[in-house]
């Protein structure tokens, strides 16, 4: 049976010029595919914490103008919070141009070990907060 799993799975240098990367000349970056697939699998495990905190910033958010959030209820500010989630998930979608540019740089082996700080960095408040204050300033 063929292991399915890829090197940063495995234990395997990720780098090396076998089967899971390409000599580019100097055989010091994986192919394409590979650096795709390993921020596909970081990422996307990480959307899911993401999402979490934005849960909780709103709901805290929610929580806090009580009772005057009450207000806010309605179908079309509803709506509203789910397309402000949709395009907080458009904007987590930026990490992955940061982390291919990182990846296909000299800084790859730095990068992996710190790319949890672009996550940490992103994860904030800024569309549920600017929302609520929006709404409950009026």
């Amino acid at each position: 049976m063929t292991d399915v799993r890829s090197p940063s799975m495995t234990g395997e240098p990720i780098n090396d010029a076998g089967e899971h990367g390409s000599t580019d000349g100097m055989g010091t970056l994986p192919r394409l595919g590979v650096l795709v697939a390993d921020a596909l699998r970081y990422w996307e495990l990480r959307r899911l914490v993401y999402n979490f905190v934005l849960g909780v910033v709103v709901v805290a958010h929610f929580a806090s103008a009580w009772p005057a959030s009450m207000s806010f209820l309605k179908v079309e500010n509803l709506l509203g919070l789910f397309i402000l989630a949709v395009l907080a998930n458009v904007a987590y979608c930026a990490a992955y141009v940061a982390d291919l540019f990182v990846q296909l740089s000299g800084l790859r082996a730095a990068w992996l070990r710190w790319r949890w700080l672009l996550l940490t960095i992103g994860t904030t408040h800024f569309f549920s907060q600017g929302m609520f204050r929006a709404s409950f300033d009026d």
